[in-house]
């Protein structure tokens, strides 16, 4: 009996949604969980499974079409499916009005695997995503290390696999490139185009106008000497996967620094209502995901109730289903403090924009290489080369104060250039 694919409630104040992309074609076999289509809301972009097994039969709502939540979408049904010609004479027009479809920066084709390959894949414990981009770059997923909680193997392991692989081209493959066709290059926008924002793209600009206009903005920049953690991670990181499935990285300790100050300066972790200030019980941390497709922010609940492996877990988890559009919208939902960490591509510091409606934002800077003024306790000043990042606070000069912000951020670098708590 066929069965109706519809547009998914991605929460209660979602009425509507964008088919940015079909993951399959009319008369292609899908299994049930298998990513079919990925969606664009006003909260997150999603990849939506398919809810039963069978064939695609027909396609009703195409890339680029926004319709109301619950439209039936597509057919999936037994047999051999529909023609695609059937599929674009059936298709009738979305209740709502059309935008131009939407370009995914890391779009890559659907390419069929073998049956065999397709249970060795099985085997190793990968959700459905990661197994397609190991066909789609022909890894084979036994090889790898997952860095997954219980050792899954994650989207980031495939792909560092494949980068390690392009800088070395003796390593071998799963299957002679000729086997299988390669990939092509998603599109890309040339010189004299006129592109459409992609629905994401439309919601990151109104919220950053918005913001604007709603906060006093004023940032305060902080240098600190992060010497003790990089030496402490760099000893630390190999031990840390190895006990705990995933990865040492820098962000829980900018983290629980925000925190522990936060606890000294709750208005830092406030926002505004009306005429009214809010504080708010506990710390909502928003970590900003850089995509290829855009900007989100996804929220580790409570964050003040974790300990340094849950922050880490957290972020980890977030970053991760950010990456493979598994998020939900209670996930970007929430936050009362939010960290973003432009230093990740190099940049010295930022300026960040208030996250609304927190009342701050932390900017996370490069971490680099500097030769600093050090004083002995003796007060015998010397030259060392230290680690060194520029931490930027910008907040709302309506409920925060210039000395506020700048007491916070000194809590900051005190706990950071002092690190004593255990990491693992």
């Amino acid at each position: 009996m066929p069965t109706d694919v519809v547009m998914p409630q991605m929460g209660e104040s979602i009425v509507e949604g964008t088919i940015t992309k079909w993951l399959k074609k009319p008369g292609d076999k899908v299994q049930r969980d298998e990513p079919l289509f990925e969606i664009s809301t006003d909260k997150v972009d999603a990849e939506i499974p398919a809810p039963a097994s069978g064939v695609l039969q027909e396609i009703k709502v195409s890339e680029g079409n926004t319709v109301q939540v619950n439209t039936v979408v597509g057919i999936i049904g037994e047999g051999n499916g529909a023609s695609p010609s059937l599929h674009a004479a059936k298709a009738p027009t979305p209740t709502a009005a059309p935008v131009a479809p939407i370009k995914a920066a890391t779009a890559t084709p659907s390419i069929p695997a073998a049956a065999e390959d397709e249970d060795q894949l099985s085997d190793v414990r990968s959700s459905p995503l990661v197994r397609k981009l190991a066909r789609e770059h022909n890894v084979d997923l036994a090889k790898l290390s997952g860095t997954g909680t219980g050792g899954r193997v994650t989207k980031q392991d495939v792909l560092d696999y494949v980068q390690q692989r392009a800088a070395s081209p003796t390593t071998p493959l799963v299957a002679s490139p000729a086997s299988r066709p390669a990939p092509t290059p998603p599109p890309v926008a040339m010189p004299g185009d006129l592109v459409p924002m992609s629905q994401m793209r439309k919601i990151i600009a109104q919220r950053m106008i918005e913001s604007r206009r709603t906060s006093a903005h004023v940032h305060a920049m902080f240098e600190v000497d992060l010497t003790r953690i990089v030496n402490l991670r760099n000893k630390l990181k190999n031990s840390f996967e190895q006990r705990y499935g995933t990865r040492l990285t820098f962000m829980p300790f900018f983290v629980r620094a925000a925190i522990i100050a936060v606890q000294r300066f709750p208005v830092v972790n406030a926002s505004v209502e009306g005429d009214s200030i809010r504080y708010h019980k506990h710390v909502n941390a928003g970590i900003a995901v850089a995509l290829d497709w855009g900007l989100i922010v996804p929220v580790l609940k409570n964050a003040d109730e974790l300990n340094f492996l849950g922050l880490q877990r957290g972020i980890t988890d977030l970053g991760e289903r950010a990456r493979s559009k598994k998020l939900t919208p209670a996930d970007v939902e929430g936050s009362t403090f939010t960290v973003t960490n432009p230093g990740q591509f190099g940049a010295v510091f930022g300026l960040p924009i208030i996250n609304q409606p927190n009342a701050a934002i932390m900017g996370v800077g490069g971490i680099t290489k500097q030769p600093l003024v050090i004083t002995d306790k003796d007060g015998t000043d010397s030259i060392a080369i230290r680690s060194v990042v520029h931490l930027t606070l910008g907040y709302d000069h309506r409920i925060i104060d210039g000395a506020v912000a700048d007491q916070f951020m000194a809590l900051v670098k005190k706990t950071l250039e002092n690190w004593s708590e255990e990491v693992g």
